[in-house]
């Protein structure tokens, strides 16, 4: 496992629409580009046991999100899902990158639809050329948020927020992953303390409005991936209570051609919980699109 320490180490901060952003680079600039979009409310690190190989692969790209992480938490920003966007749009334009793939999990999944919808709307500043989508709330009607979610967006969201402690957050986690793949202390001490870093349980409830952007912005990111005009595929683990088989079972309902992987034994964080078969599954996506 990379620590969080040497996580760190390897990435840089950059200021980004004056905030700054924790991102992290690897493999070769001439590779093919690979942008990961972590979840809620961890960071880029979940990406951790998969970046070794893909990055023998491509040119692997990857940030904290305004809120999260190593970044900025801003008690006075709205959290937009359309601010997520920009600001991994300005990184790509920093790094001079011109077309690439998406790599994408949980509140990432919501992030990657709006970046699909503005090349569908005709943007085409930055080219998609793929998007892969791990467990998340692609659609509102299917999404089953926990307790503390629930919480978290209620008037009382901040008083919740406050006093969220870190076994709760153990016992949260090992609600949403797989029954035989629980979160090790590693793993739950490392996703604590990027979740406490800078204060980030103050903005919990503020970033937690994406469950309600997803209702108001529905025809918008799921035409996204209805229309999309480049190859869509998702890798979920089954066993997820918030966005498992029901989620999938309703992605092929909506969406034409579906390419679907399920991860039967996995739950809600796939990729910390079987880096290898998601990279597995990932590589074989890859391969068949060329």
């Amino acid at each position: 496992m990379i620590t969080l320490g040497e996580w760190q180490q390897h990435g840089q901060f950059e200021p980004i629409n004056n905030q700054q952003i924790f991102t992290r680079t690897g493999g070769k600039s001439s590779a093919p580009a690979l942008l990961l979009i972590h979840g809620f409310p961890s960071a880029s690190w979940d990406w951790e046991g998969m970046w070794p190989q893909l990055a023998e692969h491509y040119y692997v790209i990857t940030l904290d999100m305004l809120g999260f992480g190593l970044s900025d938490k801003p008690t006075n920003s709205e959290y937009l899902i359309s601010q997520q966007a920009d600001i991994f749009q300005a990184l790509l334009t920093k790094l001079g990158v011109s077309e690439y793939h998406i790599l994408a999990h949980d509140y990432g999944d919501t992030v990657a639809q709006e970046l699909l919808a503005r090349q569908v709307d005709g943007d085409r500043k930055i080219h998609i050329n793929s998007v892969c989508l791990l467990n998340g709330g692609l659609f509102p009607e299917t999404h089953k948020p926990v307790l503390i979610q629930k919480l978290l967006l209620s008037p009382l969201g901040a008083f919740v927020a406050k006093r969220i402690s870190k076994p709760k957050f153990a016992a949260n986690l090992k609600h949403i992953f797989g029954p035989s793949t629980s979160p090790t202390p590693e793993v739950v001490d490392t996703l604590w303390q990027l979740l406490t870093h800078n204060n980030g349980i103050a903005v919990m409830h503020k970033i937690i409005t994406y469950m309600t952007q997803r209702k108001q912005h529905r025809q918008r990111w799921v035409g996204a991936l209805v229309n999309s005009p480049v190859p869509v595929k998702l890798i979920a683990g089954a066993l997820d209570p918030i966005s498992g088989q029901h989620m999938i079972d309703r992605y092929c309902q909506l969406i034409p051609n579906a390419n679907v992987t399920s991860l039967p034994t996995l739950g809600h964080y796939p990729q910390v919980e079987d880096a290898s078969a998601v990279t597995a599954a990932y590589l074989k996506f890859r391969n068949t699109i060329g």
